[in-house]
């Protein structure tokens, strides 16, 4: 009996610290000294396309594709019109509209997105959390996407984002821009 009430708290131990470490995150501010600095309507106003692929779990390449991206910028608004190209030829569009509220700080939507997306600017960094919604095997399944991007020294922009569900990550998608 002693053994079975051990392996119970140790399952369930485990589990708790695999959903909180699941949950934390690195606080954008800590980038603020970083540089080059990035701004989004200064990176992505014109032409700017990327490379990117889409791993499972367990590191696998899921999927491969490439994105032109055209970006305008007017007022306070920017419009991203992303043409996605997967290398099997299937084809997407994403529209994003961001509106800047401060220096450092965007409210954001998409066609694709349910809701409002608070994004973040700091130095060389972006940060921006939200809900979308995604096919797996004949199934939409709603994922939390932690996106993630870092402006480098030669210009070229990195993306991560994480595909969580539940709290772990279950995939995730790396991109590289290179403006036009």
């Amino acid at each position: 009996m002693a053994l079975l009430d051990r392996f119970w708290r140790w399952s369930v131990l485990s589990l708790a610290i695999l959903l909180l470490t699941g949950c934390t995150s690195v606080d954008i501010e800590q980038y603020a000294d970083t540089r080059p600095t990035l701004d989004i309507a200064e990176y992505f106003e014109g032409e700017t396309r990327a490379w990117g692929i889409v791993q499972d779990y367990s590191g696998e390449i899921q999927r491969q594709f490439t994105v032109d991206i055209e970006g305008t910028y007017e007022g306070d608004t920017l419009v991203l019109d992303e043409a996605f190209v997967f290398a099997n030829g299937e084809t997407d569009r994403r529209v994003w509209t961001f509106e800047r509220v401060d220096e450092h700080t965007w409210n954001g939507s998409a066609n694709d997105v349910e809701g409002n997306v608070e994004a973040r600017q700091y130095g060389n960094a972006f940060h921006m959390r939200y809900p979308l919604d995604i096919e797996v095997s004949g199934r939409t399944l709603t994922f939390t996407m932690d996106d993630w991007m870092y402006l480098q020294p030669d210009g070229k922009l990195i993306n991560r984002t994480a595909m969580r569900k539940f709290g772990l990550t279950l995939g995730e998608i790396t991109l590289v821009f290179e403006q036009r």
